[in-house]
């Protein structure tokens, strides 16, 4: 197969999978009727029956992967029993005792072995080849045995070390913050674990092929829940919708089979409330719900004195009657960011409420609820909140959307030498309603000096005081309540762009509106050829990359009732701007979310623009998108 399909144009000249959007390039040559019959004839002959090849070798390599996975287990089991009974070392020697084939089966996912080495070498190639013509977009789904036997292969070391990664995130920044608090300086890095030949050889594949992948596994979702579950440790291959799906697969599964539930799938919970005080009275009635209860339970909602009654349309209205309340300032759960105050961020003065850590768990259940109901809710938060949810670590970079100008100070102090311009030590000082008081960023740190080899250190604290510790029990609260709902494990497939989607639904982006609303400067003008390109890359995303690329320059997919002449920034409404990048034009775009502001490389093609931008939307939600 791989022979006949080089008689096609190299790959590289039909375009590129990933660098362009996923589409075909218009150069691609058509592929002839010969060409056509031959790859028909060899799929028809050789990998087609269930007697072929690459059938029976996937039914060898589950058949070992089943027979190892149920060893492993049971060895598992028996050393737990030993445990109280055996000393170290004797339960050492039954670790050891491990059969032939389970080793044997982990040295396969190395990637070296000398016999599928060439075979994973050469199913790339003819996905490589088929990607580029959608003619032959159906060998990708003949090949698919070959794929399988692929994820088997690596499925011992990738997916042990995928649990291991998943379940470490989950206490990151908890744990960074805690030995920092312990008096440790812990390197933002520290955490990070370095992946095997095995695991940087399948993260190769999988990405290179990412398109494939999402296409097979768009056309028969059960794909994640048996041998393509790998990449669910590889959320950076699977596209949104893809993710999605298998979020609410999982999701409703483990609803169905959960044990000990007191209820049936799907009871009637009845929710009367007030409209005045729906916020109060909701908080009360859930107050005696166990999480397994909200979650499977069907939401009836009446409002008092009205004759309403709940298809879908009551309920629907609660929740964002909901969404509304829970941001109201009476009582002071949240605060909005200072990049266009149409973004949340927990306020750390929410203590003036006595019941509010009740509240912030409250609020994780709704929202954790609105999720598992997919209801869309009118609710945005900043990016580190959204980092919080998913286990993951903040960074100084997040500090832009709550205070731009404390942001660029610390940028400042970065990028310069300190050396006797700044006299801080390593403390801050904070106002409680008038009350000022110093807090220490390590212990006795009002008597550390910063320096410049202590900066790196300093700015990294300070951004966890404030984005962190300031609000550590309000997001304790929040989490509570939204892991009553969601598992803490599940949700973490996504990004921070993707959970807001989840959360607040896809917009609808009227392209026309946003480019009639958007200001050129540093030399740009709409009939510039990088305007031109912008536009029509733009144009050619679908509806998922808009989002992200408004996301991405922004800070948020909501688009404003009154459309994009209403845009807001840090100073009321700004327009969307593109900048002019003089930098080189191989630097991706950069992002100002508090002014709505793109900087946009002089790039020399259509196609290199293109790819430049979807790289940045969608795998820079740090770091390259907020400078």
């Amino acid at each position: 197969l791989q022979h006949v399909l080089q008689a096609l144009p190299p790959p590289e000249a039909a375009g590129d999978e990933s660098g362009d959007g996923g589409a075909a390039a218009p150069a691609a040559d058509a592929v002839s009727t010969e060409l056509l019959d031959r790859v028909r004839d060899i799929t028809l002959a050789k990998f087609s029956p269930a007697s072929s090849h690459q059938s029976r070798l996937l039914r060898l390599l589950m058949a070992i992967d089943y027979i190892s996975t149920t060893v492993a287990k049971r060895l598992e089991e028996k050393q737990r029993t030993q445990s109280s009974r055996m000393d170290v070392d004797a339960a050492a020697d039954t670790a050891e005792s491990a059969p032939s084939e389970l080793l044997h089966l982990r040295s396969l996912a190395l990637g070296h072995d000398s016999q599928f080495q060439p075979l994973w070498a050469a199913t790339g190639r003819c996905l490589q080849y088929t990607s580029a013509h959608s003619e032959l977009a159906h060998v990708a789904t003949v090949l698919l045995p070959l794929i399988e036997s692929f994820m088997v292969v690596f499925k011992p070391v990738v997916g042990e070390r995928g649990r291991t990664a998943a379940g470490a995130a989950g206490t990151a920044a908890e744990s960074s913050v805690s030995e920092a608090d312990g008096g440790a300086l812990v390197s933002p890095t520290s955490t990070q674990a370095v992946p095997t030949v095995g695991e940087a050889y399948f993260q190769s594949f999988t990405e290179k092929h990412k398109k494939v992948l999402n296409t097979l596994v768009r056309n028969n979702p059960g794909l994640l829940s048996g041998s393509f579950s790998l990449l669910v440790f590889n959320p950076h291959v699977l596209d949104f919708d893809n993710k999605r799906s298998y979020f609410y697969q999982r999701l409703h599964d483990d609803s169905s089979t959960r044990r000990g539930s007191t209820r049936p799938l799907g009871h009637m919970m009845q929710v009367n409330v007030r409209r005045r005080t729906v916020f109060e009275d909701s908080y009360h009635q859930f107050a005696g719900k166990s999480g397994d209860e909200i979650k499977r339970a069907r939401i009836n909602v009446k409002f008092h004195d009205e004759e309403g009654v709940d298809a879908g349309g009551v309920s629907r209205e609660w929740f964002q009657a909901l969404a509304r309340q829970m941001f109201n300032p009476d009582y002071a759960l949240f605060k909005p960011s200072a990049s266009g105050r149409v973004t949340y961020q927990p306020n750390p003065q929410s203590w003036a409420n006595p019941e509010h850590l009740l509240y912030f768990k409250f609020v994780g259940r709704i929202i954790g609820k609105a999720i598992v109901d997919q209801r869309v809710l009118d609710a945005y938060f900043t990016r580190s909140f959204y980092k919080h949810i998913l286990g993951r670590k903040v960074d100084y970079r997040d500090m832009e959307a709550i205070d731009p100008s404390y942001y660029k100070s610390l940028e400042w102090i970065l990028d310069n030498d300190i050396t006797d311009v700044f006299e801080e030590t390593f403390s801050i000082e904070v106002d409680d309603f008038g009350q000022h008081r110093v807090i220490d960023l390590i212990p006795n740190g009002h008597d550390v000096m910063v320096t410049e080899e202590n900066k790196a250190e300093y700015v990294r604290l300070v951004t966890e005081q404030r984005l962190y510790r300031a609000i550590k029990d309000q997001i304790n609260g929040f989490l509570t309540g939204f892991h009553d709902v969601i598992p803490k494990d599940l949700i973490q497939i996504f990004n921070e762009q993707e959970l807001e989607l989840l959360i607040s639904g896809m917009p609808d982006v009227d392209v026309d509106d946003w480019r009639n609303n958007t200001e050129y400067h540093g030399g740009y003008n709409s009939s510039s050829a990088q305007i031109q390109w912008f536009w029509r890359a733009v144009r050619s995303f679908d509806q998922e990359e808009r989002a992200k690329l408004l996301q991405f320059v922004t800070g948020t997919s909501k688009v404003p009732l009154e459309g994009f002449a209403h845009l807001q920034g840090n100073q009321g409404v700004q327009k969307f701007q593109i900048h002019k990048d003089f930098a080189s034009p191989t630097r991706l775009p950069t992002a100002h979310t508090c002014f709505n502001q793109l900087d946009l490389p002089l790039y020399d093609s259509f196609d290199s623009l293109k790819s430049n931008l979807l790289l940045a939307v969608s795998e820079c939600s740090t770091g390259f998108g907020f400078v």
